[in-house]
């Protein structure tokens, strides 16, 4: 059965393979279809394509969102996402600047713990990609500072980490409201990372639902195979579109793979076919137009 992976990252943002080594690796792993989903940013999606175009594999150009709504902050992979929309470029923009100002305060409180750590070496681990926490971790694991990538979150870059510094974000509504008048699937990313109960998670879903969300990241990495049923009910209940993905991001998450997660994960091509047939009862285009990408 063709399989595919609706959540990947690349160099654009924090995944070690730049775009055309992603699409290649999800041909060669024999997925059919491939979204790549880099956080905060378009850049990498027309490269992405290109490739997908001469390796013969299906993609969908997304991106992935962090956003807040009230005291919650959560995620949202968009997919189908236009390259041509000014005000989503506008504002990726402005999260991008204030990324790179954050960067250099992460510095700042590692450097006032006693940690001998520049931005240089930080950019080292980048390389041509955009820097993301995954990169300190990696810096912070070649100083020995730390013992695992895992290590570097809870002690310093995680949220109750030393050095933490939280980012710029949309709203949920200003998020949703972006996606909805240029059609793209808001998909509501990893939803047990939200950390609610079954009811307020229902109730959350809800209201984000009246805001435009599309569908539920019901198949992922970390999800279990209970969780996975229970997501799956929820959309069904709550009439939402199902979606799923690794959130691969290569060797600085060597123990996600590309397409099948931690081992277990099977994401059917008939989860891309319903998500289709949403869009064409909106009247909304399923395939990627060369003409926007190019």
């Amino acid at each position: 059965m063709p399989e595919i992976d609706l959540h990947t990252h690349s160099t654009a943002s924090d995944g070690s393979y730049s775009p055309e080594e992603l699409v290649t690796a999800a041909k060669n792993s024999g997925l059919s279809a491939i979204a790549l989903t880099d956080h905060d940013t378009l850049n990498g999606l027309d490269r992405a394509a290109r490739t997908a175009l001469d390796v013969g594999i299906e993609f969908i150009p997304g991106c992935e969102l962090t956003v807040t709504h009230g005291a919650l902050r959560f995620h949202l992979v968009a997919l189908w996402l236009p390259l041509n929309a000014v005000d989503i470029q506008n504002a990726l923009d402005e999260i991008i600047r204030h990324r790179n100002e954050r960067n250099h305060i992460i510095i700042g409180k590692l450097n006032d713990l006693g940690i001998g750590i520049t931005y240089e070496d930080v950019l080292a681990k980048a390389g041509d990609g955009a820097v993301g926490r995954p990169h300190f971790a990696a810096a912070l694991l070649e100083k020995g500072v730390v013992t695992s990538a895992q290590e570097a979150f809870d002690r310093y870059l995680g949220s109750t980490g030393k050095a933490y510094e939280p980012k710029k974000v949309l709203t949920a509504a200003h998020a949703l409201d972006l996606l909805q008048r240029h059609g793209a699937t808001p998909v509501l990313a990893h939803p047990y990372q939200i950390g609610l109960g079954k009811d307020e998670l229902a109730s959350l879903i809800l209201e984000l639902k009246e805001m435009g969300l599309d569908a539920i990241e019901a198949y992922y990495s970390e999800h279990s195979p209970s969780q996975t049923r229970s997501f799956l009910e929820l959309a069904k209940r709550l009439d939402l579109g199902v979606s799923g993905g690794s959130d691969f991001h290569g060797p600085i998450k060597p123990d996600i793979k590309l397409g099948t997660g931690r081992g277990r994960l099977d994401i059917p091509y008939a989860v891309l076919e319903d998500l289709k047939k949403r869009r064409l009862n909106r009247g909304q285009p399923t395939e990627t137009s060369p003409t926007v990408l190019f």
